[in-house]
């Protein structure tokens, strides 16, 4: 359950970045720009879990 829960979050996540990339790219907000790094980064710290996470079902499993 744990690991659906932060899929959905990465979804979430991915959907707002989409929207301050829109932003930064076409119409230069740059407030817009930093709010989309930020995402980025939480997007790279939450595959990083769910890969860990991942990785760990499949060694239990062997």
């Amino acid at each position: 359950m744990y690991m659906e829960e932060k899929f959905n979050q990465l979804k979430a996540i991915l959907a707002l970045a989409e929207d301050d990339m829109h932003k930064f790219y076409h119409k230069g907000n740059k407030s817009a720009g930093v709010r989309l790094r930020k995402n980025l980064k939480d997007v790279k710290d939450i595959s990083m879990e769910i890969r860990k996470e991942v990785l760990e079902m499949k060694r239990e499993k062997v």
